[in-house]
């Protein structure tokens, strides 16, 4: 079983980042931060470590939180289609994206990290992991905290994301 979900993990990270080139390939216009640049392969290296640690160092699953791990995956794909064309894995923002305020971002500012932050602590925890699940979670907090914040700058200035985004919370609605 923690095979197989690491290998999804994997493979689900492995096609994320082929979509997230051919969205920026398609996007001239997008810029990055020169923090997000270089946070980038960091962040990529938390992601790899969380998925190979656990596959390495977990044992007996949590049902739980694999339950937990594997219901986030539903909301993924729901970002994923409503950002279409505009997602992107670095926090590349082009002066010209529309803000979007449909679908999980009618809720939130940042459904796409929320997911990130369940995952990086469910998957370890769905096997047993904790000392790893603590480690990847604390490492991508400094990373979201950097990142966010860059990429709010980008977003601020696009037509529209103020005035939505005044209320909203960034991860989930009602907290943080």
């Amino acid at each position: 079983m923690r095979l197989l979900v690491c290998a999804y993990m994997a493979a689900a990270r492995l096609a994320e980042l082929a979509l997230s080139r051919r969205n920026l390939a398609e996007s001239e216009a997008a810029t990055e931060s020169e923090l997000n640049r270089a946070t980038y392969p960091l962040i990529i290296g938390v992601h790899t470590l969380a998925i190979a640690g656990t596959l390495l160092s977990g044992h007996k699953r949590s049902k739980p939180w694999l339950v937990l791990l594997l219901g986030v995956q539903p909301i993924r794909a729901w970002i994923l289609w409503t950002l279409g064309r505009r997602w992107n894995a670095r926090g590349a923002v082009s002066e010209d994206t529309e803000v979007e305020t449909a679908g999980p971002y009618a809720f939130v500012r940042h459904p796409n990290y929320a997911v990130v932050i369940v995952e990086l602590l469910a998957l370890p925890m769905a096997f047993r992991a904790p000392k790893l699940a603590l480690g990847v979670t604390i490492i991508n907090a400094v990373l979201l905290a950097l990142r966010i914040r860059e990429e709010e700058k980008a977003l601020m200035a696009l037509p529209g994301y103020a005035r939505h985004f005044v209320n909203k919370k960034r991860f989930l609605p009602g907290l943080f």
